[in-house]
């Protein structure tokens, strides 16, 4: 993690702390590095607030990558019957979150998307 003193590239806030998180793993535990260079060409700082929601965006992103694979016939990490409930559960949390602090979006991921990849899961039968 380091620290800037511009604005937020979430919400444009100004006079706080930013954060860039540029190391870590993604929801299904595969290692990302954005800094990079050939990933990390404009780095993008944030707010707590709106690092978190970053936080969330992944992983919506992540989950709805391996529904994508998972619908086209691909290997896919949802169709392991735990990393699938998993997923399912992190998307309630997500809606969750995100109708708690800020109604049906943020900045940075549209609630009603969530909502639909969840209702998406929903219509998939996994074995147990």
């Amino acid at each position: 993690m380091e620290l800037s003193n511009g604005s937020c590239n979430g919400c444009s806030a100004q006079g706080t702390a930013l954060m860039k998180f540029s190391l870590g793993k993604d929801f299904f535990g595969r290692p990302y590095d954005r800094l990079s260079p050939s990933s990390d060409q404009s780095p993008q700082w944030y707010c707590e607030t709106c690092s978190m929601q970053k936080n969330l965006q992944r992983d919506y992103r992540d989950i709805r990558t391996e529904y994508d694979k998972l619908i086209a016939g691909h290997i896919s990490e949802l169709s392991k019957g735990d990393e699938f409930r998993r997923a399912s559960l992190r998307l309630r949390e997500i809606n969750a979150l995100l109708t708690a602090a800020h109604g049906p979006s943020s900045p940075l991921i549209v609630g009603r998307d969530v909502t639909l990849l969840m209702q998406r899961l929903n219509t998939i039968t996994m074995p147990a």
